[in-house]
This record gives structure tokens, sequence and C-alpha cells, in this order.
């Protein structure tokens, strides 16, 4: 225990003493960290770049509300599936290797969602990053569980929260820029993510260094399936409703049932599967439970929030995309501070509730006055709710996690991870396909409801302009008909906060029912490494003096390096 720490963690180099590996000093951990770091922030800002440059790019390359609603829910829909699947995979293979793939997976999207033509090479290409990127979002958590204890795991979350943070804010900012230069144009912000993924890849081979399981490797490919089936169907169902059909029609019941099917079908394959994907077993853990529904509410008013700023600034007061994403600050400034101070705090107390339903009062709060929402609201009033509903979404993401990881067994960290991580994004997705789909409905009442106030004339022009199904370019519009149509944006898009303040206050309420444990003092690593050297080493002939003091296995296991979970489960 007093040798110097290297810069990657091996548990096993002293197996047999049963000594528990030498904590990661700070700088070790932070050079770990920094690539994983990197590819992280490549991720998010897939998604955050393009948000202000969406209404130009569906615009130009000739898309609805539909497409729009479809560019982000089709990177959501495959976060969302694969995110499980991510994550039993670092339960059994290389993390390191697992990252970097994600990190390829990544770039090759991005290169082909550059190159779009058309809206559907265009979500295809989405599909393609998302799977890179769930990959990043959920090896993150994983290996930081594995490097550090959940005690000190406070102060590093912040890390990533600021990650999360400067991403989300510099993405749309950098977008804006892009899209408004001449000689750069969109489609480069669909570019800049693939050199910021190659230095990720570059560094995380120098720098990542963790222990490899000896495992046997079972991917469960029917559960991957059946789940990213059920999920596909659902979102089919919400994006057309009320569009292509009614929400109470022979399409609506088809497609629900046919969803609901395949996740009865799901359920059934992970009660069979060896190596489930999301074993559900996890799910007897009350803390993991309520984790993972109160990250599904969660999931819908972050993504509802990010996703549907842009079009207000832009379609309701006629902002640039540079504008737009200068606009936003508040919100990711509100972000930054609670995730990283809360993050440190965490780690000083070990007290990490008070921050969830905090998170939780602040962001219903802020979601609640956002509701109030029309093309003329006061800035002033839109920061400051902006900036209380960040608060909420810094305090409350990483802890969900955090309280998840902190009771699980080390060979479940990277399945109870991505599994908090899976239902917060199925909620984004579904919630902004639903909510997409709502947008659309309340924008036609609210233009039908004041087109008379138009002349005969402006309504022709107006009835022209809202008529294809298109985006609108406003620039294009006679003044009166572009504040007829701001106003229905305005009043629309408020809407759409009201409706979704509700479940924000279900996941608080959800919260209220955890129950707070003690963080660990140890990481996932030195866990599962004083869980292997309490147990008898069967290459070797155990002297008789260890085989008599080993207590603390009352179950040793037989054969499979992967079942040593019950003296690793927490009290």
């Amino acid at each position: 225990m007093t040798t110097t720490p290297r810069a990657g963690v091996r548990p096993h180099a002293h197996h047999g003493e049963g000594s528990p590996p030498a904590p990661m000093t700070h700088a070790q951990i932070m050079r770990a960290l920094s690539g994983l770091l990197l590819g992280l922030f490549a991720a998010i800002l897939s998604s955050t770049v393009v948000t202000n440059a969406l209404p130009r790019i569906i615009s130009d390359l000739g898309g609805g509300q539909s497409a729009y609603t479809w560019v982000v829910t089709a990177s959501l829909l495959t976060v969302t599936a694969s995110t499980p699947l991510w994550g039993k995979l670092s339960d059994q293979f290389s993390k390191k290797i697992l990252v970097q793939s994600a990190l390829i997976i990544y770039a090759a999207g991005s290169l082909v969602a550059g190159l779009a033509q058309n809206p559907a090479t265009l979500i295809s290409a989405r599909v393609i990053q998302g799977l890179g990127g769930g990959g990043l979002s959920a090896l993150a958590q994983v290996v930081l569980a594995a490097m550090i204890s959940p005690r000190e795991r406070g102060r590093y979350s912040g890390y990533l929260g600021a990650t999360f943070a400067v991403a989300t804010v510099g993405g749309p900012l950098l977008g804006g820029v892009i899209t408004d230069t001449s000689w750069l144009g969109w489609r480069w912000c669909l570019f800049v993510g693939i050199p910021v993924a190659l230095v990720a890849l570059v560094v995380l081979q120098k720098t990542l260094n963790l222990p490899v399981a000896k495992r046997e490797a079972k991917v469960d490919w029917a559960g991957a399936f059946f789940v990213t089936a059920a999920v596909c169907v659902l979102l089919i169902w919400v994006t057309f409703a009320d569009d292509k059909y009614d929400w109470l029609s022979w399409q609506t019941y088809t497609l629900l049932g046919a969803s609901i099917v395949l996740a009865l079908i799901f359920l059934f394959v992970e009660t069979r599967a060896s190596e489930p994907i999301i074993p559900l077993r996890l799910f007897r853990n009350p803390t993991t439970t309520l984790a993972s529904i109160a990250s599904l509410f969660v999931g819908i008013a972050l993504f509802a929030g990010t996703v549907f700023f842009s079009q207000y600034f832009q379609l309701a007061r006629g902002d640039s995309p540079t504008k737009s994403g200068i606009m936003t600050i508040p919100f990711i400034a509100g972000l930054f501070v609670s995730s990283t101070v809360s993050g440190r705090i965490i780690t000083r107390t070990g007290k990490w509730k008070g921050w969830l339903l905090t998170g939780g009062a602040f962001l219903t709060a802020g979601l609640a006055l956002l509701g109030m929402l029309r093309y003329d609201t006061s800035y002033v009033f839109i920061a400051l709710c902006m900036a209380l509903m960040g608060l909420g979404v810094g305090m409350t993401l990483q802890n969900l996690v955090l309280c998840t990881q902190n009771q699980v067994a080390p060979s479940d960290l990277g399945a109870a991870s991505s599994t908090v991580t899976f239902f917060r994004s199925l909620g984004g997705a579904v919630g902004v396909s639903v909510l997409g789909s709502i947008l659309t409905t309340r924008i036609g009442h609210y233009a039908r409801e004041t087109i008379t106030q138009l002349t005969p004339q402006d309504q022709a022009t107006a009835a022209q302009a809202s008529g294809g199904g298109e985006l609108p370019d406003l620039g294009m519009l006679p003044a009166p008909v572009r504040t007829w149509l701001e106003n229905a944006y305005g009043h629309g898009i408020g809407d759409i906060f009201i409706y979704v303040a509700p479940i924000a206050l279900i996941a608080f309420l959800v919260t209220l029912f955890i129950k707070e444990v003690p963080l660990r003092a140890t990481s996932g690593l030195a866990q599962a490494a004083q869980t292997t050297d309490s147990a008898p080493d069967p290459t070797t002939t155990p002297a008789p003096a260890t085989t008599t003091t080993a207590p603390t296995q009352t179950n040793p296991p037989s054969g499979t390096a992967g079942t040593a979970t019950t003296s690793a489960a927490p009290e």
C-alpha cells in the first residue's frame, strides 16, 4: 500500500496478498480522463453544434417540422438503444478498446452527415453518430466509476459536468458562427467533431490504461435487437401521430401494440440470457429502480428544453444562429455552476440527496415559468428561467448515476450506469418526438386563430409560407406575416414548456423516495480486487493459514470470474 501508484490501476499486481490497489493520484486520474473527456466533448458537440443550425439545415435540404424532429430523435434513438449494450460490453471487454471503437463510429457518422444531400441521408447518418455517442456517454460514467470511489467521484463528476457545459455552450455558438460564415456553411457543423474525435483517439491510446476483466464474453444480441425494435416502433408512432394519422386510430393501436409486444419479448429474453443487456435483478434494488424512473422524466425535461430553445430564438424572435447560441448561455452557466459546485461539496460531505431534491425543484420551477413564453417576452425573464432550469439539470443529471453506482457490485457497474443513462436517453427521444408532434399542432392552432388579423393579401402570403410543411424563412416574409408567424411559434413553444413542467415534478417526487446511502470510499477496481483477492486462487496451492483466514467469501466463485457479485454487493 505504500508503493507509488502508476498511471493506470493495476489491481492484481500483488494478487494473493489481500491488498486492494493503491488509489490513483489526482494527476494520474486526470491524465486517464483527458482523452475520455475529449471523446465525451465530441459526442455532446455532435448534438449541440447543429442545434442553432438545424432550422437552416432543414430548410436547405427541403425538410419540415417532422424532419427537424427526426434529425434530433434519430441520434437520441441509437444513443438510447445502444447505451445498455455498451455498458454491458464494458463489463466483459476492454473499456479502452470500446471507447476507441465508439469514437471511430462517431467520426464515420459525422462524415456521412456532413455530406448529406437530403433529410433521409442526414437522419441515417445521425443514427450512426448516435451509436458512437451512446458508447461515449455510457463509457465515460463506467470508466469514472472503475477508477474512483463514490465518495471522491463527486469531484470528478464535476469535470464531466464542466465538459458537458463547455460542449453545450460552445456547440451552439460554434455552430451559429459556422452557419453564418459564408465560406464555411452549415456542413462544417457536422464535420467539426471529427478532428476532436481523432485527437481523443490518440490521447486515449497513451493515457487510459485499465485492467481487462478475464471473463467469457456472451453478448446478448437478442436483447439488444428487441429493445431497439421496441423503442423504434414507439418513436415511429409518436412522430407521425396527429400528422399522418390521429392519436386514436388503427395505426396507433397497431404500432403501440407492437411496441408493447416487443418490450414484453425483450423482458422474456432478459430472464433467459446468461449475460442480459439490462440485468433485471438490478431493479430489485429500490435505488436503481427509482433513479431509472427519475432519469426517464429528467431526460424528457432536459432534451425538450435544449431542443426547443433554438427554435424559439430563431423562429419566434427572428435571431440569427450565432445570437441564438449566445442567448442560451444562462442555461449553460447554471448547469456548469451547479454541477461543479455540487460535485465538490458532495465529495467533502458525502451527502447527495439534498442536491437531487433541490435540482428537481429548480428544474420544475424553471420549466413552469418558461411556459409563459411569447414571441415578445422580456429576455431578462427568459434568462432567469433558463438559469434556474440549468441549475436544476446540473444538480440532477450526474447524481442519479452516482447514487446508483454506489449501490451495485463492481461487476455490474457498466450495466447499472448505462441503465440509468438508457432511461434518460429514452425519455429524451420519446419526449422530443411527442413534443415535436404537439408543437406542430399548437403552432397550427395559433396560426389559424390569428390569421384573420391579417389583410387578405397577407393572408394569402401567410397560407403559402405555412402550407408547404417546411420551416419558414422569416427574412423573406412581409413584416405583418412575420409577426403573425413569430407569435404562433412563441405561443406554441411556451405551451411545450407548460406540458413538460409536470413531468419534471414527477421526477422530483420520485427522488423523494430514494434512500440516501453513505458513499463508499473504494473505487470499482479496488472493490473488484478485494473480492478477487478474498477468493482462493485456483492456479496455486494455498498455504493453510491463507485458506483458513478468508471469512469474507461465503460463496466463492467456481469457474466464472464474473460471478463474484455477492461479496461485493453493498450493505
